[in-house]
């Protein structure tokens, strides 16, 4: 089993992380915030959903700022009542994967049940080729909403995934060891599947994290932005060793933004997070080490190299 931590150079007690900035593309306040976060490196990464009306600024611009890391977050939901988006590939059938409207379905649930694999194939190759062909330099994949893990009816389309990641040299945003929301491990039942499907990955030559993290998306009854921080704090001080990330969705609140999202103030929650000076030093205190996406890429590339 591949340990991409130590074969990073790093010790079995380091506690890694990466902070990535999910939908990237997906409106222009979400571009404008995560721009920000990205040139003032409050976040490692951010991953572009290449389906929706702003994928092309935010891939254009990512294009002009080739140091940063930028990944394609696969997108095949359309979850918002007012905005909506579907496939981008256009050269074939692809009845299965959206709903008569002809946009992405609005639930995991949806898609799992009738997605078609070679359909779902065609249409991540097709992300990810829009990204490349509008300069994106990409570091890494990862998934929308978790619509390509199983995670609502147990049919996942993860094969069809790691076989794209491989062909493109692109590690993928999976756990090796499933956490719970409190952050202990799994249930045996399923930390036993997280490790077979990270053993796929392994096997296909594709690198996956140890670890991933996360606040509940939406506004909680009483949240403020002080209960959110020591939320974030308390994870960051029970990071296990090894190669987490954390995601966070950040943007901007603005009109555009409340028009459509039903929580648009948790965003902007997210948006300050990384920044406050006490997450901030909570990171420095636990000694927690920064990496990057690009790491995992480069070291996956040279691996497959060798073979």
């Amino acid at each position: 089993m591949l340990n991409a931590a130590e074969l990073l150079g790093y010790g079995p007690s380091d506690r890694l992380l990466i902070v990535n900035a999910d939908d990237f593309g997906l409106c222009h306040s979400t571009n404008m915030g995560i721009q920000k976060l990205l040139l003032d490196g409050v976040v490692s990464s951010a991953t572009l959903m290449m389906p929706c009306s702003w994928a092309r600024e935010a891939a254009l611009w990512s294009a002009r700022h080739t140091h940063l890391d930028i990944g394609v977050h696969f997108t095949l939901t359309s979850e918002w009542d007012l905005m909506k988006w579907g496939p981008v590939y256009r050269k074939g059938p692809i009845d299965s994967l959206v709903t008569q409207e002809g946009y992405f379905p609005k639930d995991v649930k949806t898609l799992e049940r009738q997605a078609d694999p070679e359909q779902v194939r065609q249409e991540l190759i097709a992300q990810i080729e829009m990204a490349l062909k509008l300069g994106v330099d990409l570091s890494h994949a990862d998934n929308h909403m978790g619509s390509l893990y199983g995670l609502a009816t147990g049919r996942h389309f993860l094969d069809v995934v790691f076989d794209i990641c491989a062909k493109y040299g692109l590690p993928f945003r999976l756990p090796r060891t499933l956490l719970l929301e409190n952050g202990q491990v799994a249930p045996q039942e399923l930390a036993e599947q997280a490790l077979e499907l990270a053993d796929l990955a392994n096997a296909k030559g594709v690198i996956v994290l140890d670890y991933l993290l996360g606040l509940p998306f939406r506004s909680e009854p009483g949240e403020t932005f002080d209960t959110f921080k020591a939320q974030m704090i308390a994870l960051l001080q029970n990071l296990h060793p090894g190669i987490s990330e954390i995601i966070i969705h950040p943007s901007l609140v603005t009109d555009e933004l409340c028009a459509f999202h039903e929580t648009p103030l948790k965003r902007g929650m997210e948006m300050d997070l990384f920044r406050d000076p006490d997450v901030q030093e909570a990171l420095r205190l636990e000694g927690i080490i920064p990496v990057r996406w690009r790491q995992l890429r480069d070291l996956q590339r040279r691996l497959s190299a060798s073979v």
